[in-house]
């Protein structure tokens, strides 16, 4: 027998990817496991992901599961967008920073169009500028509006924001995407329903992670338009992201939704986030950038700080703006967290 026993790694804060996956997930993988199901979603366990989805947004949205955040973001902006089209977004959006240029190449070259963020979010009136900016036919022509949610800064917009980002997209024709990586992050932080953050408020088609808030992989594309998931499938198909045993994608989307663990891991991680800003003010030589609005915390030190933060072997990501980030996932453990509290007030004295 093969020995596969390896001590548990200690947690980390740089990302809440680290993280493993929850019980409820795990649970109804276990499940999914047993016997033969039908392939490429056309199964029992999709089915029913399927109608989770609907009876969390009250509403007959067109759900479809993929393997990633980058696939679901690119393949939904693409399906929004001709080549000739242009999306935009902040200049700090997921879609800009960190997608390898995926959005331009699965839509055959669609353009983003980038705006200025205010503490890293979008606003109507970037959206109108650059809608504004240029009719000829020289340009490639605004067609979609991606705002992220949380943004990469750890903000959060509210459901008057999202609305007024709405207006401004149909006073110009576009239609809005959300990237919603930590989709359930926001719902928790902001204490409103899932409807009310997106097609209530004008979202168009919402990208929901799951891998973050306590699965293995998987994301889900849901169109809250209906008419705008035309070939959808055709196109998940084409870019690989048509899984031949689907049930294993769906199965933990049942335990998330079903349980209302979705919520739970994102209430627990967000809280994290906040013990830990609550302690970190009143460190000599440490600033807070941006607060616990949902799991992130990002934190301003010198170089010298940082690195003997590293030195003691704590893992964190300096890429946005050289501030320390922090991400606080579902699993996390606050003893943990006072232990990086001690070497951070450590580092800096």
């Amino acid at each position: 027998m093969i020995d596969l026993s390896v001590d548990e790694p200690a947690q980390q804060f740089a990302s809440d990817n680290y993280a493993g996956i929850c019980p409820e997930a795990w649970q109804a993988m276990e499940l999914a496991n047993r016997g033969h199901v039908s392939s490429y979603g056309d199964d029992e366990w999709t089915a029913r992901a399927s109608d989770c989805f609907r009876s969390l947004f009250q509403t007959g949205c067109e759900v479809f599961l993929v393997f990633n955040g980058t696939a679901a973001n690119s393949l939904a902006l693409a399906s929004l967008c001709q080549s000739y089209h242009s999306v935009i977004c902040c200049d700090s959006a997921h879609v800009e920073t960190d997608e390898c240029g995926a959005p331009e190449f699965f839509s055959n070259g669609s353009k983003l169009l980038v705006a200025p963020g205010v503490n890293g979010k979008l606003t109507p009136e970037s959206i109108h500028e650059l809608a504004t900016k240029r009719k000829d036919i020289h340009y490639p022509k605004p067609r979609v509006v991606t705002i992220t949610q949380p943004t990469e800064t750890g903000r959060l917009y509210s459901v008057d924001e999202v609305r007024a980002i709405s207006a401004a997209c149909k006073a110009h024709g576009l239609s809005l995407h959300m990237d919603g990586a930590r989709f359930a992050n926001a719902c928790a932080a902001l204490d409103c329903t899932p409807a009310e953050l997106t097609w209530q408020s004008g979202v168009d088609v919402l990208c929901f992670g799951g891998t973050k808030n306590g699965m293995a992989v998987g994301e889900a594309v849901l169109f809250f338009d209906r008419t705008l998931a035309t070939d959808f499938d055709y196109r998940c198909k084409q870019a690989g992201q048509l899984a031949s045993k689907m049930r294993f994608l769906a199965a933990p989307w049942v335990g998330m939704l079903e349980s209302g663990a979705w919520l739970t891991n994102a209430r627990h991680a967000n809280q994290c986030a906040r013990y830990f800003a609550e302690r970190v003010v009143g460190i000599p030589n440490i600033r807070m950038v941006s607060g616990a609005e949902a799991n992130t915390v990002f934190l301003e030190a010198s170089d010298e700080i940082l690195e003997r933060l590293r030195a003691r072997g704590w893992k964190f990501y300096t890429f946005i703006g050289g501030a320390a980030r922090f991400m606080f996932s579902w699993d996390t453990d606050l003893a943990r967290v006072d232990e990086l509290l001690r070497d951070l007030r450590a580092c800096a004295a």
